[in-house]
């Protein structure tokens, strides 16, 4: 059975905020309901119930948060990581995993456009003792997945990375980072059974040129172009509270940690 568990769905702030007494951040101090670690995912190809095999999964980003996702999962090691960028909410973790891969004997692989893995290595240069870097840019395989990367607007913040992902008839992205898509960027989400897509507020009034991730109404305008078989929102701020009905369309669903979707 293919499928991917949500590991963090925060943005790069997580929930709660350390300095932030608002309504969510203090729920999520309280019950935890609306606690999110930063945005990661893991893959893989057997259900936990039935054990799963490090070669058989990799996660995509390893931010600040990796190393208690990873003890939230009950988990130990995952041997190869895709990144979407270099921002530190989508790689703080890469030092501890490095140090993983030193104590367990493993030369991860670290899968990423070239120009990311440039600004990776530029970041923390002795990561190269610990792991390959392997480029995404002509499409690579993983797990079964044929995978292809492409850049996305990330607004105010530069750039990001997509991934499109296909195997046996499925096919699904994983886009957290992104907003304004052109008609280019948008081309690779059209025809997907499923798509991750980074939401940081249910409506965010900042002026545009300063964001940088979708908002949730902005994002149902882009679902109706897609027409994805069914979405799920991540990259959410303490503008979102998952107890409340934001009455969204049918086929999106706020994505929670740890929740776990099949994919095929």
């Amino acid at each position: 059975m293919n499928q991917l568990t949500f590991l963090g769905t925060g943005d790069a702030m997580g929930v709660p905020r350390v300095y932030c007494d608002c309504e969510v951040c203090s729920e999520a101090r309280l019950t935890g309901a609306n606690r999110r670690k930063r945005s990661s995912v893991l893959v893989h190809g057997s259900g936990q119930d039935q054990g799963m095999h490090e070669d058989d999964m990799f996660m995509i980003d390893c931010g600040p948060d990796w190393r208690s996702q990873m003890e939230d999962q009950g988990m130990r090691m995952v041997n190869t990581l895709l990144i979407t960028h270099a921002h530190f909410d989508h790689i703080g973790g890469l030092p501890e995993w490095a140090d993983a891969c030193r104590w367990l004997g493993v030369k991860g692989k670290l899968y990423a456009p070239r120009e990311v893995i440039i600004m990776i290595q530029g970041q923390f240069p002795w990561l190269t003792r610990h792991m390959d870097f392997l480029e995404t840019d002509n499409g690579i395989e993983l797990g079964g997945w044929e995978i292809r990367s492409w850049k996305v607007c990330h607004g105010h913040n530069g750039f990001s990375y997509a991934y499109r992902l296909e195997r046996e008839g499925y096919a699904w992205a994983y886009c957290s980072d992104a907003i304004d898509l052109k008609e280019d960027e948008k081309k690779p989400l059209y025809g997907l059974d499923l798509l991750i897509l980074g939401t940081s507020f249910v409506h965010e009034l900042a002026e545009f040129s300063t964001r940088s991730v979708y908002d949730m109404q902005e994002a149902q305008v882009l679902l109706r172009e897609l027409k994805p078989g069914h979405t799920y929102f991540t990259h959410m701020s303490h503008d979102v509270d998952v107890r409340r009905d934001y009455d969204l369309e049918q086929g999106i669903t706020i994505a929670r940690t740890g929740i776990t979707v099949k994919l095929d």
